[in-house]
Formats: structure tokens, sequence, C-alpha cells
């Protein structure tokens, strides 16, 4: 097990936000000439770290702690009606696991997704190399989850095994396909298998505070997020009254 007191970290200048207008961030991540096993990988995961490729990054703005980590508690999730409506709506898919692979079937849903959905994000174009470098490489237990309609490939999600729960990466879709509301039907599905393996999370990444398109995140009660180094489990009304709060504090 590599001991994370050793490892070297570096941090990027300073940069407009991704999420946030007229906000600087900052990013440390992990020197990546390091290979992290599975159990350090773990617990840099409970510490807020995430993976992007080869690189275990965590935000690390100077003005700014609106990039919250989150993750389900898998055995007292308790899906919402319209999450049941979800569910129930797909059940006509079939989910399958496989090892990560560059394969034009993959990259064209990709081009789709990113091409409707992210268009005015800085993940426009999408290309193969942006694709293989992000998704497909890695050193951690990394699964493709496909969500097939027959032999149709309708959806597919990224995710690593962490000796505590899994992590989802990222997850892809037709975007033709929005009655099914896939991604959300991703992460049920993902509750749903940590829980049949046993393991007590599902991490959802990094809920930001006012930004709209990471809200969701929140939508899977009950949530813990990592708040002064400290995962709090909270319900519909304790996010209400976090948000009421000026969460873009000064650290």
């Amino acid at each position: 097990m590599t001991d994370l007191h050793q490892l070297q970290f570096y941090a990027t200048p300073e940069h407009s936000c991704s999420y946030l207008d007229n906000q600087q961030a900052k990013t440390i991540f992990v020197d990546p000439a390091i290979t992290l096993d599975k159990t350090s990988f773990s617990q840099l995961s409970d510490l807020g770290f995430r993976r992007s490729g080869n690189h275990i990054y965590r935000p690390h703005c100077d003005n700014c702690a609106a990039c919250i980590s989150a993750r389900v508690p898998t055995a007292n999730f308790h899906p919402s009606k319209s999450q049941k409506r979800v569910y129930n709506l797909n059940r006509d898919l079939t989910i399958s696991y496989h090892q990560p692979e560059n394969n034009p079937e993959y990259y064209d849903l990709y081009d789709r997704y990113i091409s409707t959905r992210h268009h005015d994000g800085d993940m426009f174009p999408a290309s193969e190399d942006q694709f293989r470098s992000f998704l497909v490489e890695s050193e951690q237990q990394t699964r493709f989850v496909e969500f097939r309609l027959d032999q149709t490939l309708l959806a597919l999600s990224v995710v690593d095994q962490l000796e505590q729960g899994l992590s989802a990466i990222y997850t892809f879709f037709d975007p033709e396909q929005q009655r099914r509301s896939l991604g959300k039907f991703a992460i049920l599905s993902l509750i749903e298998q940590a829980r049949c393996e046993g393991l007590p999370y599902l991490y959802l990444g990094y809920w930001v505070a006012g930004c709209q398109k990471m809200m969701y995140k929140i939508d899977y009660l009950p949530i813990q997020l990592l708040i002064e180094g400290h995962w709090i489990q909270l319900t519909k009304n304790d996010l209400d009254e976090l948000d009421a709060e000026n969460i873009l504090r000064q650290p």
C-alpha cells in the first residue's frame, strides 16, 4: 500500500472555473508518475479526490469551497416517486459490465452526447484522443457499464471499484432518448449494484453549490457531503438549510 504521507502533490495555476461564472479555480493532483494501488486510491477518494484519466485530483481554490464531494450511502438510499418511475421505465434495458476499450460504437455515442448536451462546454468538440485519455486510460479497477435496448447501446457509465464503494466517473447516453432519463437511471443502477456487492457507498464526484448542472447529485437521498474534512449525512431539509448559508465561503 502506498503511504499517503509520502505522496507528492502538484498545484495548477489559477484558471477560469468550469462551473461558476467569475470564479478562479485551482486544482491539486497526485504525482502522475506514481501508480496508486486500490487501497490508496480508496483512501484518497474518502479525502475528496477524483480520477480523470490517469490523473487523481481535487479542487484547491483559494477563495471558494463550492466543490463538495458527494456520496450515496447505499443501504439507506430511498428512491423518490419520480426515481421509481425512471427505474420502472427502463426495466427493458439490459445492463452488462465490460473492460474499458476504445471502440467505434462507444465513441459514436460519446460524440453525439458531447455535441448535443455539452456543445457550450470545454469538452466540445469531442475527439477520439479526448475519449481515450479521459475515460479509457486508467490505472485503477475501472469498468464500462453498458445499457442496451436489444442490441442498441443507449448509455454507458464509467465506474471505478473502490474498497468501500463504486465511484461514478462519467456517464453519457443517447441524447434522443430524453424520455428515459438515462443519466438518472444509470445512477440508480449503480446504487443498486453497489448494494448487491455489499459496498456501502456510491461516489458521485463533486456537488457544486450554485451550479445548476450539478444540482442533480443531491437528488439521491440521504446524501453524504464531505464538509470540512468530515462526511456528513444530510436530508432534504438539511440541504435547504445548507443552501441558505453562504457556501461560497472563504476557507
